[in-house]
């Protein structure tokens, strides 16, 4: 058995090609169900949120497996109708034939009740069943800082997405909780407990180094990163952060000790260590920027 996380890297020159090169190191074959989770957090254009290429490339892999694709998203700074419109989302789904679910919009049957000892959320949360229920799930973040207390937002954080805001005919507010509660990034961590990922695939052509997650500093890896572990992409996210230069949070403490990390990683989320991430370049550009990423993690981690 395989203990180490495997990040596999690509020249994000050429999306559709570098997208391609990725999948082909997952086995995502399912006569099931697929659920996507992108990330349209707000109405602003990549980095901030998915590139239009980025999730065109992902939709017409998982559509060649499965007839049955669901892509599934909330808005945390914006009408989420709105931002799946201007962002060209809506007008993909219905060329390309996947469903898409405004989570705004759903029924209280859509979402699956969260209650477990131990939780930082007061009254546990809810999540949608899209996610828990669907046989494969695939999901494409971006590459960023977060201003508003979750210091990095990667995979970890892009989960805030699949769980509600607010259920319909009821008045709890789950983000404002969130967002105004010192557990905030233990928080984030803990929702990734309650379901499992067949594919990450991180979007760092571009990202921002600081500010975040709409607007920010602009940087220019060039890179397109993927995984099964959540875990262990985001640390090597935030080693990515690090060589540009970024955050005084993002910067400090070895990368295992940022609380989104050091509390998914003891809840068994992913990967324990930065030891246990095995990087694996798949072209030239990206077997530099994989050398940089390791020494990062081996000094830092």
């Amino acid at each position: 058995m395989n203990n180490y996380s495997q990040v596999f890297l690509a020249d994000a020159s050429d999306r559709k090609r570098g997208v391609q090169k990725l999948f082909e190191e997952f086995e995502l074959q399912t006569d099931g169900s697929i659920a996507l989770k992108a990330n349209y957090n707000s109405d602003d254009p990549y980095p901030a949120t998915t590139h239009p290429e980025t999730l065109r490339s992902i939709a017409q892999h998982l559509k060649g497996i499965s007839r049955n694709l669901i892509m599934a998203e909330r808005s945390g700074m914006g009408n989420t109708s709105a931002v799946l419109e201007n962002r060209g989302v809506v007008d993909l789904s219905r060329k390309l034939g996947f469903q898409l679910l405004n989570l705004d919009a759903a029924e209280p049957e859509d979402w699956q009740d969260v209650q477990a000892e131990g939780l930082h959320w007061r009254q546990g949360f809810k999540i949608a069943r899209a996610f828990t229920e669907a046989d494969r799930v695939v999901q494409t973040c971006c590459l960023k800082t977060h201003r508003f207390g979750g210091h990095f937002t990667m995979s970890l954080k892009n989960s805030v997405g699949m769980i509600a805001s607010r259920v319909k005919s009821t008045t709890y507010d789950y983000m404002r909780e969130l967002h105004s509660s010192p557990h905030q990034r233990l928080m984030i961590a803990e929702i990734n407990q309650y379901y499992s990922t067949d594919l990450i695939l991180m979007d760092a052509a571009e990202g921002f180094s600081s500010g975040g997650p709409d607007r920010g500093k602009l940087i220019r890896p060039g890179l397109l990163l993927a995984a099964r572990d959540r875990v262990a992409i985001d640390a090597a996210g935030v080693a990515l952060l690090r060589l540009f230069g970024t955050t005084p949070e993002v910067m400090q403490g070895r990368i295992f000790q940022q609380e989104q990390i050091a509390h998914a990683a003891s809840l068994g989320v992913g990967t324990g260590s930065a030891e246990r991430i095995r990087l694996e370049p798949l072209d030239e550009h990206s077997q530099k920027a994989a050398e940089a990423i390791r020494t990062v993690l081996d000094e830092q981690g």
